[in-house]
Parts: structure tokens; C-alpha cells; sequence
């Protein structure tokens, strides 16, 4: 909901990943990490590219006066808001560094791309990749210690 802002594109996200997720789970190698992670990653890379679709559609359509949609009332959010998992996300997250955690924001919460960040926060892209991939590997850390 956060990444796509609209409800109805959010439900749509959202049963794209549970097919996409029932479709390859023999794909899905413990190895490269957990089935949540897994499950984020794709949800991720699906709500960028329904992002973009939803930018290049709003571009394209003159919108007709008196269209506007339903606005979101908040209430799976502010659920959401107060789960165990949240909590231990945000604690974990306040634990790296401004410019990793900020890397991390920009990424998963605004939808950007690396090159993007590195656009928006004026820094060479390798730079960014290495502020990710570092803050990524901490978080592993400190979440698995926690989950474990």
C-alpha cells in the first residue's frame, strides 16, 4: 500500500505475488535467504513495475473533473503499524547508519531504483550499491538473531 498508494493497486500487487510466488516456489533456493525475504523481494519488484505502469498510465489519460477516487483510510496501515514484525524492522533499522537506513527508505519504501538514489542523494551509483548492500547484510544480522 505504502509503494503503490492506491488500494485497488495494492490488492492487485498483491494476488500478482501470491500467483507469482505458488508458480515458482520449486525456484526458491534457502540458500539465498528466507521465504519472507523471497516473498519481499518479489512483491518489491512487482510493486516498482506496477508503480511505473500506474505513473505511464496517469501520464497518458486526461483525467474527467469530478473522477476522484476513494481515499485510503488508514486502517490496515495503523494495523500493520503495531505488529511484532514492524517493531522489530524499525528497531533494526534505527540500528544502521543515517546513509544506509536512508539507501534502504528510498529503495523499498519510495520504489527507486539504485540509479535513482544515486540521482536523488547526489552520490556516485557505487557508492549506493555499497551503502545497500551493506545495510542489507546488517539487517540480516540483526533480524535473523532476533527471529532465530
Amino acid at each position: 500500500m505504502r509503494l503503490v498508494r492506491e488500494r485497488s493497486a495494492a490488492e492487485d500487487l498483491l494476488q500478482e505475488v501470491f500467483l507469482q510466488v505458488w508458480r515458482e516456489a520449486g525456484s526458491y533456493s534457502p540458500e539465498r535467504g528466507t521465504p519472507e525475504a523471497w516473498i519481499i523481494t518479489i512483491t518489491r519488484s512487482r510493486g516498482i513495475d506496477k508503480l511505473r505502469s500506474i505513473r505511464r498510465r496517469e501520464r497518458s489519460f486526461v483525467p474527467m473533473e469530478g473522477s476522484a477516487g476513494k481515499e485510503y483510510d488508514g486502517k490496515v496501515e495503523s494495523s500493520a503499524l503495531a505488529s511484532d514484525t514492524r517493531i522489530m524492522v524499525n528497531s533494526a533499522l534505527a540500528q544502521l547508519p543515517e546513509s544506509q537506513r536512508k539507501v534502504l527508505e528510498l529503495a523499498y519504501f519510495d520504489g527507486l531504483t539504485q540509479s535513482e538514489i544515486a540521482e536523488r542523494m547526489k552520490e556516485p551509483l557505487g557508492t549506493i550499491k555499497t551503502r545497500m548492500r551493506a545495510a542489507l547484510t546488517r539487517l540480516r544480522e540483526l533480524l535473523g538473531a532476533r527471529v532465530a
